[in-house]
């Protein structure tokens, strides 16, 4: 194991134990504040998000669009792949902050256009990051790993808690995946990432403040998705050398 992929596993080890932490007051403040700001938000504007989230997340496993553009030769060092892969994290953090500027500063109709611009943005970093690191993303199960990404990133701590789990142990579950995407549970899916987002996002649909919301917001969820995506990678590439490292020293 290098210098830097002993320091990425360290990185790794501490993003874990934040992952299996327990909701904390903050969090349930966080939660009460968002149910208020969703009060000012139409029914309707909000039945039409579910509904779009559905369907732009089913896009990731049959849209062709979403393919990966960015490849490095299969020798290269893991040092190499995470320093592309922060340069494709500072690109799209840069992109969803103009976009979310522009959007919360046209009002509620244009805040509203910004929900599926940015899972648009979210994904397509996602595929660039998985084909980065050397995964095909046109591999149905790496495609739903893609997804459950996502919903690590923007879930509730009891739920990231589950699904962490469940992507700590990926080798043993992905056999067991559905063969129809249409089996996937994209209820919860959905509805977990509308009530994490809503705090942020939704006030972006507020006059004035839109704009600033809008930057801010996507900055932070893009920074955010992009820190997720790359410690689960890690646990995938870095595992092994752990065991290996471990085994050499019980052997000194």
């Amino acid at each position: 194991m290098t210098a830097y992929e002993e320091k990425a596993y360290l990185l790794l080890n501490d993003w874990q134990q934040k992952m299996q932490k327990k909701s904390s007051l903050t969090n349930r403040i966080a939660k009460n504040i968002q149910n208020k700001i969703n009060n000012f938000i139409p029914e309707k504007i909000h039945k039409v998000i579910t509904v779009t989230i559905e369907k732009m997340v089913k896009a990731v496993l049959f849209g062709a669009k979403y393919t990966a553009t960015k490849n490095l030769p299969a020798d290269a060092s893991f040092q190499l792949k995470e320093s592309y892969i922060k340069q494709e994290i500072n690109f799209y953090q840069k992109t969803a902050t103009i976009e979310g500027a522009v959007t919360g500063a046209g009002g509620i109709l244009m805040g509203f256009a910004d929900f599926p611009i940015l899972i648009g943005i979210k994904m397509k970093l996602l595929f660039n990051i998985a084909a980065l690191y050397g995964f095909n993303v046109k591999d149905y199960k790496e495609r739903i790993y893609i997804l459950y990404i996502f919903q690590l990133t923007y879930s509730s701590q009891h739920r990231r808690k589950e699904i962490y789990d469940l992507l700590q142990n990926w080798e043993n579950y992905s056999i067991l995946l559905p063969a129809n995407a249409d089996e996937y549970d994209w209820r919860t899916f959905q509805q977990e990432y509308r009530d994490y987002i809503d705090l942020a996002k939704m006030a972006q649909l507020l006059p004035v403040i839109g704009a600033a919301v809008g930057a801010i917001a996507n900055y932070k969820l893009i920074a955010q998705l992009g820190e997720t995506a790359m410690n689960c990678y890690r646990m995938r590439m870095l595992k092994p050398r752990e065991i290996f490292l471990i085994d050499h020293h019980d052997c000194l």
